[in-house]
C-alpha cells in the first residue's frame, strides 16, 4: 500500500490522481477530511485522517503501508511535522519513502526551507528506511500567483534582476512520483527535477505575451518593496522573509542549472513554460482555470 501525505495540497493531489490513473490503490492522508471530498471519488483512493504534528494519529493511517511519499506546506513547523513522519513511519514498518525535497537542500543554506530540507533529508537517510529525494525546482505554478497583476496592468514584478530558473510544471513531478513510488530500483537516489529550459523573468515575459495576445512586462523591483508587498496582501512575516531568501538564492543562480533527470524518468521531454502557460491561458487571462 502507497500513503501520500499533504494530500489536498498541490502537489499532494497531483501524485494522488497520478496513482489513481495508473490504478494503482493509494490512501490520501489528510487533517480535514472535509477538504478531500474529490479526493475520496477518486478510483483507488481511500482518504485517511491523521495530522503530522501529532505523530499519535499517524499509526492507524500507516498501517500496511509499505511505501509513502512525504510532503508538507511550508511553514516554519516544516522540519519538525515531516521528521515526526519519519519516525512514525519507521515505527509501522515502513520500507520506502520518498520525500518531495528542494533543487538545493543544504543545512548551512541562507534559505530557510533549504535548510529544513537537508534536516529532513539527514533523519530520513539516517532512519534505516530505503529513501528517495525529488529535488524539485520552481514549480511553474507557482507563477498563478502574478496572474492577478498581469490581468490589471499588463505585468509582474519579482526581485529575480536578469537571472535564469529552470522551473517544472508540477504535473510532471507528480508523474515522476508516480514511477519512483510504483517501480524498483530508485532506493537511495537524490533526483534534481527541473523542465528543459532555463529562462530569465523576460523570457517568461515574453512566453506569455505569445500565448495571451497582449503585451506582458516583467519588472525588476528591490527585495524590499517585494516584501513590502507580500506582507501588505497577507503573507505571514516568516513566509515573506524566507522568499527573499530565496530569491537572493535565485539571483546568484543557485536554480539554473537544467538537469535533465525527469527527461529520463518521464521517458519524455518535460512540459515547458509556453506549454505550461498555453495550457493555463484562461488564468493569466481572469477566467478562471
Amino acid at each position: 500500500m502507497i500513503l501520500i501525505t499533504g494530500a489536498t495540497g498541490l502537489n499532494g493531489t497531483e501524485v494522488v490522481r497520478c496513482l489513481s490513473a495508473r490504478g494503482v490503490p493509494v490512501r490520501a492522508l489528510v487533517r480535514d477530511v472535509r477538504k478531500a471530498h474529490a479526493l475520496a471519488q477518486l478510483p483507488g483512493v481511500t482518504v485517511v485522517q491523521g495530522d503530522m504534528s501529532q505523530p499519535e494519529t499517524l499509526r492507524e493511517p500507516l498501517k500496511g503501508v509499505d511505501r509513502a511519499m512525504l510532503i508538507s506546506s511550508a511553514d516554519p513547523h516544516m522540519a519538525e511535522v515531516q521528521c515526526n513522519f519519519v519516525a512514525a513511519a519507521k515505527e509501522a514498518g515502513v520500507a520506502h519513502v520518498v520525500k518531495l525535497s528542494g533543487i538545493m537542500p543544504d543545512r548551512d543554506s541562507p534559505f530557510r526551507f533549504a535548510r529544513m530540507h537537508g534536516q529532513v533529508e539527514l533523519a530520513l537517510e539516517m532512519s534505516g528506511m530505503a529513501y528517495t529525494h525529488l529535488r524539485a525546482g520552481e514549480f511553474m505554478q507557482a507563477y498563478f500567483r502574478q496572474a492577478p497583476a498581469i490581468i490589471a496592468r499588463g505585468s509582474f514584478s519579482l526581485p529575480m534582476a536578469d537571472a535564469r530558473i529552470a522551473s517544472i510544471d508540477v504535473a510532471d513531478i507528480a508523474q515522476v512520483a508516480a514511477e519512483v513510488l510504483t517501480s524498483d530500483g530508485h532506493a537511495g537516489q537524490c533526483y534534481p527535477l527541473t523542465g528543459s529550459e532555463a529562462l530569465s523573468m523576460s523570457d517568461v515575459a515574453q512566453r506569455l505575451t505569445a500565448v495571451l495576445d497582449r503585451p506582458v512586462q516583467y519588472v525588476d523591483i528591490p527585495s524590499e518593496v517585494y516584501r513590502d508587498g507580500l506582507i501588505a496582501a497577507g503573507v505571514p512575516t516568516f513566509n515573506a522573509d524566507a522568499l527573499v531568501e530565496l530569491f537572493a538564492e535565485r539571483r546568484k543562480g543557485k536554480e539554473s542549472t537544467v538537469h535533465s533527470t525527469a527527461e529520463q524518468l518521464l521517458g519524455r521531454r518535460p512540459t515547458s513554460f509556453a506549454e505550461f502557460a498555453q495550457r493555463n491561458a484562461a488564468v493569466f487571462r481572469g477566467r478562471g482555470g
